[in-house]
């Protein structure tokens, strides 16, 4: 699974964030971090290693899109790890609104009824 190598350092989070937005080339990447130029090429390198980016050379710049289908495997992990989550249980939560509603409408029907005959 190496989109969990991907994203086990926060400067490749971050390398990964940037390039949702839009392919950026090497240079303009290194501008978001206080590390090195060098120290960015090589998390960009275990990025490529991952297969998670992908580098396109125009004339003397590469660059760097991101590659989503690396990190699904990932994502699946994960969602297998952490079970069905939030939205199953707001689905239980309206299943037990609604029936909280019904039964207070049945209830306040009984009395009307009880009390107008």
């Amino acid at each position: 699974m190496e989109g969990a190598r991907a994203i086990a350092d926060p400067v490749r989070r971050e390398i990964l964030v940037l390039l949702q937005a839009s392919p950026l080339p090497a240079g303009r990447i290194a501008e978001h971090f206080a590390i090195s130029r060098p120290g960015v090429s090589k998390h960009l390198r275990i990025l490529a290693e991952c297969g998670v980016i992908e580098a396109n050379v125009h004339g003397r710049q590469r660059i760097y899109t991101l590659r989503r289908e690396p990190l699904v495997e990932v994502a699946d992990y994960l969602a297998r790890l952490l079970g069905p989550g939030l939205p199953s249980h707001l689905d239980a939560l309206a299943t037990e609104v609604a029936r909280t509603r019904r039964e207070r409408r049945t209830s306040t029907r009984s009395e009307t009824k009880e009390q107008t005959a």
